[in-house]
């Protein structure tokens, strides 16, 4: 009877007295102090002021009702569609509203709709990657910001292609230790186009050295992810690298001469259709005849496999106690300019520039480390 004469009064009465009237309402019902027998005729009046012109008597509303574990989905989902200043309770605060209800919302609603989604204290994987699909840098940038947000690897690798040309985006991916390789990769290679194509760069050192600088950098980073990565995501890195034309001769000589095996061995399996286990058995055990024989399978000519297959030899030996694995170039090298071998001496030298740019990476670490433990 009360909830009957208050539908009554709401006609003639003021927007501001039916705003207070309406929060009051929500709240009473919202802390249960209305009886069971009147709750379904308070629900019915909620949901007849849905459709009340003032909107401050839904916001009233949506405040009373955002943090309430049994309030309507009939009121619920109506105000997660109003206005954004009324939507916004509902959205960032209510336990009602479920993942399909979230990517809906997203798929249908405003930048600031998937903004308030991107900040909600509890984001789940598949309304993250329906962000992750959809969303543009701003509510991107804040669910990858939100500590609460829950990510598929897959989902983040979609942000990186989807907005890995934004600055900000791929700083807060590169620090997240659950981006997939091949995704990271990609970054960086973003980050190398992205220099290159500085002007102030471009004008202080040459465009030609600009690029040969970015090439040698994302190498040196590629070849460090392929000693980090774990050995289930090693294919997916070397199969990216491939399609990127990154495996290279010198590149994938300059990871078996720094002892990068697992990822050599999972590129050369990739190059040559090879099984696994049979790569892996040659490039152990094998006769060098036979290692040779592989390398042209995976597409090396003939006097770069047979540069290959020393480098092979030789790696084994101070795999199993020589004087150390960055040796291995150094004296590639040295044979190659002996035999006067042109094509091979030049390929070696850009290996030994890798080798040199990453030490220089790793000195910089070092020497960066060393400095924040002193102060």
């Amino acid at each position: 009877m009360i909830v009957h004469a208050f539908l009554r009064w709401v006609e003639t009465a003021r927007a501001a007295d039916r705003a207070k009237a309406a929060s009051v309402l929500a709240r009473a019902y919202a802390r249960a102090r209305i009886a069971p027998d009147d709750r379904h005729a308070a629900e019915m009046a909620m949901i007849f002021l849905l459709d009340d012109p003032a909107p401050k008597v839904r916001l009233a509303l949506a405040e009373a009702l955002a943090e309430c574990g049994d309030a309507p989905r009939a009121v619920i989902l109506p105000l997660a569609e109003d206005q954004p200043e009324i939507a916004a309770h509902i959205i960032l605060c209510s336990s009602l509203l479920t993942d399909a209800d979230l990517v809906d919302l997203a798929a249908k609603g405003s930048e600031t709709t998937r903004m308030l989604i991107a900040h909600r204290a509890f984001v789940s994987r598949p309304v993250s990657a329906a962000l992750a699909e959809i969303g543009d840098v701003p509510d991107v940038v804040a669910l990858l910001e939100n500590e609460g947000a829950a990510f598929s690897r897959r989902s983040l690798a979609r942000i990186a292609e989807r907005l890995g040309d934004d600055a900000e985006i791929r700083a807060l991916l590169l620090d997240r230790e659950d981006l997939p390789s091949d995704a990271r990769h990609g970054l960086v290679e973003k980050i190398g186009t992205a220099l290159a194509g500085f002007g102030l760069i471009q004008a202080a050192v040459g465009m030609g050295r600009v690029e040969r600088i970015t090439r040698e950098a994302c190498d040196v980073a590629a070849i460090r992810m392929a000693g980090d990565v774990m050995p289930g995501e090693m294919p997916q890195l070397v199969e990216h690298l491939r399609v990127c034309g990154r495996l290279t001769p010198v590149f994938l000589m300059h990871a078996l001469c720094t002892g990068r095996v697992e990822f050599f061995a999972a590129a050369i399996t990739n190059l040559s259709g090879q099984a696994e286990p049979r790569v892996r058995s040659i490039l152990s055990d094998g006769r060098e005849a036979a290692v040779r024989a592989l390398y042209e399978t995976a597409g090396l000519g003939r006097d770069i496999s047979a540069l290959f297959a020393e480098a092979t030899m030789l790696w084994r030996n101070e795999a199993k106690g020589g004087d150390g694995l960055l040796s291995v170039s150094e004296r590639l090298l040295a044979r190659a300019r002996a035999a006067d071998n042109a094509s091979c001496r030049s390929m070696l030298e850009l290996v030994e520039r890798l080798a040199i740019a990453e030490q220089r990476q790793t000195a910089r670490s070092y020497a960066f480390i060393a400095a924040r433990e002193a102060a």
